[in-house]
């Protein structure tokens, strides 16, 4: 197996391509290819990234919240643009991630959460983004509502909230009404972690 050095690339180039919604970024770069020989190749970086998800799941009652929002790349690809997916958000720069997973579930949920317990830590397409997510599960009841939801209108949030049973959940990812790679992690992972 070819471990990685500092001189096993050297970054030649760093050209940012675009700075809209995040970064994309130009990278050229030399590689030693476990041969020996060096290689000069270039690639595309779209820095998106860090962010939070959280899955809140209210055991007594063998439920979960997800949120269902129009997604744009799914809608360019062909398929239905609105995705279900876990509740998430970015970080910003010094933020705690289990604190942008409780902020987020208030505002895109309108829940309060309990007993947020981080999971994962993941790349979620590291062959072109730099997003790194930090994922959480986390424990609510029915009381613990304190708003609609929704998201913040400012940031073109229109999220629906949806309560499902956890078997109800499987089912649509079987069905592949659930595609997003989050959400069937970490219903994946309660389903076998109880």
């Amino acid at each position: 197996m070819h471990e990685l050095t500092d001189r096993s690339v050297t970054i030649r180039t760093r050209q940012t391509l675009s700075h809209n919604w995040f970064t994309l970024e130009k990278v050229t770069f030399d590689q030693t290819r476990d041969d020996g020989s060096r290689q000069t190749l270039e690639r595309e970086v779209y820095h998106n990234g860090p962010g939070a998800a959280v899955l809140p799941i209210d055991r007594e009652r063998g439920t979960v919240l997800l949120v269902r929002q129009l997604r744009i790349p799914a809608y360019v690809n062909g398929d239905d643009p609105m995705l279900i997916e876990l509740c998430a958000g970015m970080l910003e720069k010094g933020d705690d991630p289990a604190e942008t997973a409780r902020k987020e579930a208030e505002q895109e949920l309108g829940y309060w959460l309990r007993e947020i317990s981080q999971v994962f830590e993941l790349y979620m397409s590291p062959g072109a983004s730099a997003e790194k997510l930090s994922l959480f599960v986390a424990a609510y009841r029915p009381e613990d509502r304190i708003s609609t939801g929704g998201g913040v209108v400012s940031e073109g949030e229109s999220i629906q909230r949806l309560e499902l049973t956890l078997e109800q959940a499987w089912e649509m990812v079987s069905a592949g009404q659930i595609v997003d790679a989050k959400a069937v992690l970490l219903l994946q992972y309660v389903r076998l972690n109880g």
